[in-house]
């Protein structure tokens, strides 16, 4: 990247980092993303344009620029929703840039992402759901660990928790309350509320497990005392799920949508739901639940004055 960007353009590159680490709360994996994505972007306008990226050249930048790199995107197998995020990170460190170097901005950010569908998540039906959790426990032969892998997806399903977030609950979170906070994506917190089933869950895995639950560790741990992988739990419901004939869909990311989508069915709004799940946009919250938008109708049917 040295050879490709001038040293006030690299300069330029760690502000904006910086910028999005601090202000925004970014994770340090979409940091490495969007750098990388921006890198990228500069070693191919340096090699088109047969120099060094600095902020004069990135100010000249046009729509023909842009056009050949997503051409080369393609041309090299990138597929477009990948395309479409790097174009994304593109934007943004261009956004931020012209506002410091006051340049146009136009030919880059009116440049369109290709298009590309959005696959709808594939939620458990509630029956199939039961039957994964209870199956999950019967994968391990030592009585704590098979506790611990049905507490894991219990509270994954219950909660509506993404796996990183389960695991990362500690000590100080047990026994589990009426209400869970969690930090999710961003740092941004969030109040679940904890059903019977998951606390017993976990009560039962705390009983067992022979590793002290100080409140400061993980909550959940591996055979040996250490953080637990998530490779753990995706094995055991790998092996569930195989016996039960599930499809390869029923993995721990689809409890989470499972979680929403049964909440839909039994009548939650989806804002209520967009809270829970701690998605910072409702169309998020829409590609979870647009699998059962027929119940969604019916639902509002009934429910609107109007629709009698």
């Amino acid at each position: 990247m040295s050879l490709e960007l001038s040293p006030g353009l690299r300069d330029a590159l760690d502000a904006w980092l910086a910028h999005l680490r601090a202000l925004d709360g970014a994770s340090p994996a979409t940091l490495t993303a969007y750098g990388a994505d921006v890198a990228q972007f500069m070693a191919f306008q340096a090699g088109h344009r047969g120099g060094p990226m600095g902020l004069g050249q990135v100010a000249g930048l046009g729509s023909t620029d842009m056009r050949a790199w997503m051409a080369s995107e393609r041309v090299r197998g990138t597929a477009a929703r990948s395309v479409a995020r790097r174009l994304s990170a593109v934007k943004s460190f261009i956004r931020w840039l012209c506002e410091r170097e006051g340049f146009d901005p136009t030919a880059i950010l009116s440049t369109r992402a290709p298009r590309f569908k959005t696959p709808l998540p594939r939620p458990l039906q509630q029956d199939a759901a039961r039957d994964l959790i209870a199956t999950v426990g019967l994968q391990h032969a030592t009585p704590w660990i098979a506790a611990r892998d049905v507490a894991v997806v219990t509270v994954l399903y219950g909660c509506g928790l993404r796996i990183s977030e389960g695991l990362g609950l500690t000590g100080a979170d047990a026994p589990l309350p009426d209400m869970l906070r969690i930090r999710g994506k961003g740092g941004k917190d969030r109040l679940v509320p904890v059903l019977p089933a998951a606390r017993t869950a976990v009560e039962a895995y705390r009983r067992a497990c022979p590793h002290d639950l100080d409140a400061t560790a993980p909550l959940f741990r591996g055979a040996r005392g250490g953080p637990l992988s998530p490779r753990l739990v995706s094995g055991a419901m790998a092996r569930a799920r195989m016996q039960l004939g599930l499809p390869a869909t029923a993995t721990p990311h689809a409890l989470r949508h499972s979680f929403a989508t049964h909440l839909l069915e039994a009548g939650g709004d989806l804002r209520t739901i967009q809270e829970l799940l701690g998605h910072a946009s409702l169309s998020t919250t829409q590609a979870y639940t647009g699998v059962d938008a027929a119940h969604l109708m019916e639902t509002y049917a009934r429910a609107h004055p109007h629709g009698r």
